[in-house]
């Protein structure tokens, strides 16, 4: 790796650098937990080897901000087999047009509350959304609540039941199925 700074300019949000539109975001499943330790510079410059631009990342729970012209899926396999590479685990990676981040944040249906977690669950393949509902079944409305959504499951659980309540439990090992959780907080600091 080059040792680049992870840290690129950026004019207004979700503006590139050069004019030239809307930056990407990968969301990397499983970084900085269970023993995957990913800092942030090591990460931006794998982002830099692959040749993207604008490079950014985003707290240290596996957000890049980034320009790329292929297709999300090219982008997600070329981005997770090298840092699979680099870092020796074997990553996993969803790829968003940010503006689709701000649609998401936009359309979230429930209203924020206190006692609340307001969070949204991506998914590599849409049709996965289903696959999710069917698992998560009948839910306690007191603890958590689930909605589909565009390509994406929003899910609002009281704080301190994120890792134990019915729908994270049912929901934690899904063979076959690619998800990454966000809180609102975090996505608004990918715009």
């Amino acid at each position: 790796m080059t040792g680049r700074s992870a840290q690129v300019t950026h004019g207004a949000a979700g503006a590139r650098a050069d004019g030239a539109g809307n930056l990407r975001v990968a969301l990397l499943r499983g970084v900085n937990v269970g023993g995957v330790t990913v800092k942030s510079v090591p990460l931006a410059d794998v982002f830099h080897e692959l040749g993207f631009t604008d490079v950014r990342t985003v707290l240290a729970s596996g957000n890049v901000l980034f320009a790329g012209d292929a297709g999300a899926a090219e982008l997600a396999e070329a981005i997770a087999k090298a840092l699979s590479a680099q870092f020796g685990y074997p990553a996993r990676v969803i790829v968003i047009d940010q503006a689709k981040v701000r649609d998401v944040l936009e359309a979230y249906p429930f209203d924020e509350v206190d006692d609340r977690q307001p969070y949204v669950v991506f998914v590599s393949q849409p049709g996965d959304i289903q696959a999710l509902l069917d698992l998560a079944g009948e839910l306690d409305d007191d603890v958590e609540r689930v909605q589909p959504g565009d390509g994406v499951l929003y899910w609002e659980v009281r704080k301190g039941m994120s890792t134990n309540s019915t729908f994270s439990k049912r929901t934690a090992h899904t063979p076959g199925i690619l998800t990454t959780t966000r809180n609102l907080r975090t996505l608004r600091k990918l715009l």
